[in-house]
């Protein structure tokens, strides 16, 4: 039977989604589950959780809960990583902190002075990761959901790259599933490809039947005014092909929007709707700590996360495709091959097969290179412990640079530097000039 570890099994709705799939499934029913948390109260919650999907389903795990990280990854085959460091005050922190500065975000947790400072808080714990997974469980694959995804991946990559580790984020599907009902064709019956980096992919064919579906797409944005007030909407009439991340998320990945008065309200941007999510998830995480059994609607195998599709082809051999976020080896041909991307893969027996891409369409690429140098320089920050990095990335950084002075961003860098203490690596906390 296979181990499978969750590291950050406190994130209990998302564990439970996983764990309702991983175990649905006859093959990985009997599967070693491994919960790790370094919070006992959220460790004590998912423990319970796992203990009443298993009863519904009529599995027979094995369920181990742990607050040791190596003794949990000891022996493991899988690795499924979604900790967030600093939890919901460093979100919060993220967030109020620019805005101060007269900085708007969205989401914050993948580039923007969020992203940047979201991601070198959790460098620190990826290395822990890393050094024990290569002293306890070398040949495990990582699957990381945990965001700022590119970055994250990234850092692993340039410390441990001997490790299998692959980002996993559901993004693709949902945006796909999403066009296909707004122009009233099944998901089963369409083909699509996608290439980009995570959270700013494009969706680079879409067909049905070998006709392309875009041509539906364009008459159903010419005939509805309130579709046009999306950000991606926007962004696809522009550039030629459809982002894969929400409005929310594509809105602080570009200069283009966030500093205009006139377009957050043209194009209903929820300027700090990551802070109602987090609450919303604090929220949630109460009501399941609280309960007295798993609610019967809590249960609905959703079949649409990647990680329980990439253990199930692994484990039994079954081909799969997925999308993952890899390193770019030669993937797609005109973004760095410094930075991880995000391409479709197939899955099986023999492990994960990201599939390269070519060259993206000119002006996605050139969107792409913008949030690529922002990666480049918060994972070489990390790596150097370069406290100057950390300002460069958010002097690249599209929405920052179009909103703030570089003196502005210095300061802000500094006062976020102090704000999140030692959560941060120690060289990156000393002050610098300009």
């Amino acid at each position: 039977m296979p181990s499978i570890v969750f590291l950050g099994a406190g994130s209990v709705v998302f564990t439970r989604d996983l764990l309702t799939d991983i175990l649905s499934t006859a093959e990985l029913a009997d599967a070693r589950i491994v919960l790790y948390d370094i919070d006992a109260d959220r460790l004590a919650t998912a423990c319970r959780v796992a203990g009443w999907i298993a009863e519904a389903l009529g599995a027979k795990p094995t369920i181990v809960a742990t607050d040791d990280r190596r003794t949990a990854l000891a022996g493991a085959d899988f690795v499924i990583n979604s900790i967030q460091v600093g939890m919901h005050a460093a979100t919060v922190r993220d967030f109020e902190i620019p805005a101060g500065y007269g900085l708007r975000q969205t989401i914050a947790d993948t580039i923007g002075v969020g992203g940047i400072f979201r991601g070198l808080r959790t460098f620190p714990v990826l290395d822990g990761i890393a050094r024990d997974m290569l002293a306890v469980c070398p040949d495990a694959w990582l699957l990381n959901y945990t965001n700022p995804m590119a970055m994250n991946v990234g850092y692993l990559h340039a410390v441990a790259p001997e490790l299998k580790t692959v980002g996993l984020c559901h993004s693709v599907y949902w945006t796909v599933r999403g066009l296909c009902e707004l122009v009233d064709v099944p998901y089963e019956e369409v083909e699509y490809r996608t290439a980009g980096m995570n959270h700013q992919a494009w969706l680079l064919s879409w067909q049905r039947d070998g006709t392309d579906l875009y041509p539906l797409l364009d008459r159903r944005i010419a005939a509805d005014g309130q579709l046009r007030r999306r950000v991606r909407v926007d962004m696809y009439r522009r550039l030629g092909f459809y982002p894969t991340e929400t409005s929310e998320h594509s809105a602080e990945y570009v200069p283009w929007y966030l500093h205009h008065d006139g377009e957050v309200d043209r194009l209903r941007i929820p300027v700090g709707d990551y802070l109602r999510i987090s609450a919303d998830n604090l929220a949630e995480y109460q009501h399941i700590r609280q309960a007295a059994a798993l609610p019967a609607d809590a249960l609905e195998r959703d079949g649409t996360e990647y990680a329980p599709q990439l253990v199930h082809g692994i484990v039994t051999g079954t081909p799969r495709r997925i999308v993952v976020n890899v390193p770019n080896a030669g993937l797609i041909d005109n973004l760095p091959g410094t930075v991880a991307v995000e391409v479709p893969a197939t899955v099986d027996a023999t492990g994960v097969h990201p599939e390269p891409a070519g060259s993206l369409p000119i002006a996605c690429a050139a969107v792409n290179r913008s949030y690529a140098s922002v990666v480049e320089l918060t994972v070489a920050a990390g790596l150097t412990g370069d406290p100057r990095l950390v300002r460069q990335a958010a002097l690249a950084d599209p929405n920052t640079a179009a909103t703030l002075t570089p003196d502005e961003i210095w300061l802000l860098c500094g006062e976020l530097t102090a704000a999140h203490g030692d959560l941060l690596p120690p060289p990156l906390r000393a002050r610098v000039s300009p």
